[in-house]
Formats: C-alpha cells, structure tokens, sequence
C-alpha cells in the first residue's frame, strides 16, 4: 500500500439544526476579541447567528460574486480595523473561499506574496487566524478544504496552506431548503466531480477512495432529484450536504484532475458558474483519459477507470466507456451547456489548454494529457 497522509479539519460537524453551533464555536475561537463575519448577499442564515452573538464585538463583510483579490484586501483591511481575533463564515463557496482568505492574510500581508501563478507563492508565515465555516450550499466542500480561490483578472488562482483548514467545519442541510433550483444544481455538479476526480486520481488513498464512493452514490441518488423537485424532502438535502463534505475532504487529499484544471481557467475567462464548467468538461475529459490509456497503458489507472462504471450506473458488469457515456447522459439531463454557449470562442481555445496545462488540478489527473489530447477535451465541449 501505497504511503499517504489525510488532513481535514479537527472538528467537523454534520446534522440538520446544526447550524446553530457556530455562535459558540466562534466566540470560544475568538477567546473574548472581536469576530469577523462574513457572509453573502441574504442576512437569511446570518442574521440568526448574529443575535446568538449577542455581547461580542462583530464587524460583517458581505462577499457578493466571486472573491477577487481587491475585494480579499478590503475585507482583509476591514478586519485589521475591528481587530478581530476569529472568522465566521455562513454562506456558499464564495463566502467560505473570502472567510478563508480573510483569515490568513490578516497577519500575513499581501495576498500577491502568497498566491499561486500570479503571484510569489510563498507560504504563510505568520499565525492564521481561527475560523468557523457554515456552507449554506452543496458544493465546493470549501469548508474542509485549505485553500481559497480568488479570481486576479481573468485567472482564478489558489492561497493554499494547510493552517488555512477551518477550526470547525458545520455542515447543516437544513440550510440547503429553498435554494433556488440553479444554485442547487450547479453546486451539486460540482460535488459530482469532485467526488470522481480524487476517486481517479493517481494521488488517491484507500480514506479518499472509500469517502468518494460513498458520497458518489448519495450524489447520483439524490442529484437529479433536487433538479427535479428542489430540497423538500431531508434526504435529497442530507445527500447533497454529504456529498459535498465528502467531495471537499477527498479533493483536499487525493487532488482533482484535468476537468479542474480547465474548470478552473475557464473560470476567469467566462464568468460561468464553476459547478456548470466542471460538469461540461467531465465527459470528454474522460474520453481523454481514456485515450491517454490506450496510449500508455496502464493497469492501475485501468482498475480505476473501470471502477466507475458499476458506481455510475450500478451494473457490476460494465466498465469505464459505459460510465462515462452515462454520465455524458447525466449533464445532459441536468441542461448543462455547451462551452460556445457560455462563451468560450474558438480563439480562446488555445489560451485556455495553455492555462490547464500548468493548474495544480491537472497534476493529479489520472494519466498526463498532451496539449492534443486537452485540446480535443475542449473542442468536443465546445
């Protein structure tokens, strides 16, 4: 077996009503100082967790859109001011990814003096202070993960440590009712493939492998009927929660693959919601694993592969290539669009493989893909 190492928060917890937690969680992080708060553009889930911190000093910051780094720095700038000793957290990846950011860099400066790609990457030296996360949608699994994702112009690049885990990780699915049937989805695509991405991965582990598998099979369950019917009914919410959590911990242990790569890129230069972007990659980027395959045949990578098939479509019989049209199937149903229709032109091809060739996610893709081989990805997603 194979050495490796699992990181995840020291206190994660999952439940409906749990939510209710983070007051205390928070104000014990803070030990008597000030807390910041941050959260989106409802006060819906905060506003409760505001009055439990009634007689704690609480400066709020609301993330609107995707984190960029000016709206990092003046968030960063807005807690130096209050003095704040701990980070609360309420609301979806991008109010994590900002909570995260906020929390590392008030004793460490300059976000461009850590970032990656553009910036020096160099690693955080002073204390991080402790933060609570409370996702209030399915997703990222940001609140397990150590790293935040700040858009810089049309890139969107990582701050990543591993003192940036979260104190305490409260994941309530009750706070998933009501969620608009976009969000939902979107967030539920993204779970999706970061529950296949580590599950393929050459960095997986036997803890990843088992965690993805399962979140795999509460994800597949329960994702066409959230699309369908919303989060009336607890398990449809529990499973999407859980297959969140279970994402998150699994990307932050055994890596992504070449669909985040490209995801990710195509980030900046779309706007698109990262959740859509991800799901319009995953089936061809698997046609190019699978080409890279027959290309450099592989037996681990093979098992792997063929892994999914009895997961995505519970036949014990089928391998890889059924899977993988399975899931084409899936996004399909679910009204992903196509990559021309989010806005990617054919110019912008090439600039996007180039950008995928270099991302951190791409390095734990399953096999190496050529600049051919991503470029026929992109073109049969376009």
């Amino acid at each position: 077996m194979t050495a490796f190492a699992l990181t995840v928060p020291g206190d994660v917890r999952f439940g409906p009503g749990r939510a209710a937690e983070a007051a205390d969680a928070v104000r014990a992080a803070a030990d008597g100082g000030a807390v910041l708060l941050v959260t989106g553009s409802s006060d819906r889930h905060a506003a409760p967790l505001r009055e439990r911190l009634a007689g704690t000093e609480v400066a709020t910051v609301r993330a609107v859109g995707e984190p960029s780094v000016d709206a990092v720095q003046d968030a960063v700038s807005e807690a130096r001011r209050a003095g704040v000793t701990a980070v609360l957290g309420i609301g979806g990846g991008s109010v994590l990814d900002t909570a995260k950011a906020v929390a590392a860099l008030v004793n460490n400066g300059d976000p461009l003096d850590h970032l990656e790609v553009v910036g020096r990457g160099l690693p955080l030296s002073e204390k991080v202070l402790p933060w609570i996360a409370v996702p209030t949608t399915a997703g990222t699994g940001s609140e397990v993960t150590r790293n935040a994702v700040l858009t810089a112009g049309r890139v969107k690049v990582s701050l990543r440590s591993p003192s940036m885990l979260a104190r305490t990780a409260i994941v309530d699915p009750d706070l998933l009712q009501g969620l608009p049937r976009a969000p939902l989805v979107h967030g539920g695509l993204d779970a999706l493939v970061q529950l296949i991405e580590p599950l393929i991965s050459h960095r997986a582990n036997p803890v990843t492998d088992a965690l993805a598998r399962k979140g795999l099979a509460a994800s597949l369950r329960s994702l066409p009927r959230a699309a369908a019917d919303g989060t009336d009914e607890p398990e449809v919410r529990e499973d999407l929660a859980l297959a969140s959590l279970l994402g998150g911990i699994c990307l932050a242990n055994a890596g992504l693959g070449a669909v985040h790569g490209l995801a990710g890129v195509a980030g900046g230069m779309l706007g698109a919601p990262h959740g859509v972007l991800c799901a319009a990659f995953l089936p061809s980027v698997l046609e190019a694993d699978l080409i890279a395959l027959r290309r450099a045949p592989d037996p681990v990578v093979q098992a792997r592969l063929d892994a999914l098939g009895p997961l995505v479509t519970r036949d014990p019989a089928v391998g890889a290539e059924q899977a993988v049209a399975a899931l084409g199937e899936l996004v399909r149903s679910l009204d992903v669009p196509r990559l021309a229709d989010l806005g990617l032109q054919q110019s912008d091809v090439e600039e996007l493989v180039e950008g995928a060739l270099v991302a951190s996610s791409t390095k734990a893709n399953p096999l190496p893909l050529t600049r051919e081989e991503l470029t026929a990805a992109v073109l049969a997603a376009r």
